[in-house]
């Protein structure tokens, strides 16, 4: 749930940890286990007292000649929240999540992905790479997140199942199956720019941290 659809439930700081769990599948619905990386509570625990201080600026009365804030917020800690914090909120088939900070923009999301259930949710034709998957299978894509003027986009580069390239349509349709809700009963768009929250003006992606401006 991105950092993509983690954002637009930032608005509210009683809303924070919900958002950066999708943020996990927009970004996310991917895969791959990052075995070999430490997950610490202090980063998790350091996370979460910077997504309050974002969603307490984002709400109340603000001069406007007042100075813009930054938040910068490291690839380790973003991983840690989502094991710590995060867990119980990410949907069930999707385990394992870990986001790379590449830089320039550009972001990776891996997970594990159970695809039984959404290969039973339609009848497959014979060119539908997902009627020949089955099982839990490691999910990975990645792309560029362009946030400014408030407003952000994600533009997906590639996307791989169980280490096979597979096109857009393959994870638009995970992503939609695993970001539903009530509100949104089709999930989430990987096309569809996203209003920033918590009167996020810009997010810089740089390498292995991303800074929020608000």
């Amino acid at each position: 749930m991105g950092i993509g659809a983690i954002l637009t439930y930032m608005s509210r700081a009683d809303l924070i940890r919900r958002g950066f769990a999708a943020a996990s599948l927009f970004v996310v619905a991917a895969a791959t286990i990052h075995g070999d990386t430490a997950f610490t509570r202090r980063d998790a625990d350091s996370l979460h007292r910077k997504l309050v201080q974002i969603g307490e600026a984002g709400v109340g009365p603000r001069a406007k000649t007042a100075r813009a804030l930054s938040t910068t917020i490291t690839e380790p800690e973003l991983n840690a929240y989502l094991r710590y914090h995060a867990a119980g909120e990410i949907p069930a088939g999707v385990t394992e999540p870990y986001i790379t900070i590449v830089g320039d923009g550009k972001l990776e999301g891996r997970a594990t992905v159970d695809l039984d259930v959404i290969r039973r949710q339609k009848q497959r034709e014979w060119t539908d790479p997902l009627g020949y998957v089955t099982g839990r299978v490691p999910v990975l894509a990645a792309g560029a997140l362009d946030a400014r003027d408030g407003v952000g986009r994600f533009t997906l580069e590639s996307a791989s199942i169980g280490g096979v390239p597979v096109p857009k349509s393959v994870l638009q349709e995970l992503v939609s199956y695993y970001s539903r809700s009530d509100q949104n009963p089709t999930g989430v768009s990987l096309d569809s720019p996203f209003e920033l929250p918590a009167r996020i003006r810009e997010i810089r992606v740089g390498q292995k941290q991303a800074t929020v401006i608000q």
